[in-house]
C-alpha cells in the first residue's frame, strides 16, 4: 500500500490536551509531517520525538507542522511531552482507526511474540492534502534529517 501522490486519508483525533486536531485544520496553509510511532517513552520513540523537537524550528521555517500519532492515551502523551519538552502535539489513536487508514497498523513480531501495533512511519502531506512522500519501516537514525531535506527540496522548487 502506498499513499504517495494520493489524497491523504482525513483524520480528526484528540491531542494530549483533549483538543481535536484535524488534517483540515492545515488545508491550504501548511505542510503536515505526520509521524506514527509505537509507544510513548520507549527508547526509539523518545529518540525520534526528541529529534523532531530539535528540528522543530527548521520545519516551522519551511511552513510545516509536526504531528505525532500513537495508540497511547492523552495522559500518557501529556507526560511524554512534558518530560521531553516537545513543542508539537501528539494525537491519540487508541482505536487505531487512523493508523489503519494509513496502513501502519501491522502484525508485529518481537522475540517470537506476535501482536498488532504501529509500524514506525512518516507521511509528508502538502497544503492541498496530497501525500508527497512517505517513509515506512522508519529507522530513527537520520530519518528527521531526510524528512527535512525532502521538505526543503519541495518548498524551494
Amino acid at each position: 500500500m502506498t499513499l504517495e501522490g494520493m489524497q491523504a486519508p482525513d483524520f480528526s483525533l484528540p491531542n494530549e490536551s483533549g483538543d481535536t486536531v484535524s488534517l483540515q485544520d492545515f488545508a491550504g496553509e501548511k505542510y503536515v509531517v505526520l509521524y506514527f510511532y509505537p509507544k510513548d517513552a520507549t527508547p526509539g520513540c523518545t529518540t525520534e520525538a526528541c529529534d523532531f523537537r530539535d528540528a522543530h524550528e527548521s520545519f516551522g521555517k519551511l511552513n510545516a507542522v509536526v504531528l505525532g500519532v500513537s495508540p497511547d492515551s492523552g495522559a500518557s502523551h501529556e507526560k511524554f511531552i512534558g518530560k521531553h519538552d516537545l513543542p508539537f502535539s501528539l494525537l491519540v489513536d487508541e482505536s487505531h482507526s487512523v493508523s489503519e487508514k494509513y496502513g501502519v497498523w501491522k502484525l508485529k513480531n518481537n522475540f517470537g511474540k506476535e501482536y498488532m501495533g504501529i509500524e514506525r512511519s512518516t507521511f509528508l502531506i502538502d497544503p492541498t492534502g496530497t501525500v508527497v512522500k512517505e517513509w515506512r519501516k522508519v529507522k530513527v537514525q537520520g530519518h528527521i534529517e531526510e524528512a527535512l531535506h525532502t521538505l526543503e527540496q519541495l518548498t524551494n522548487s
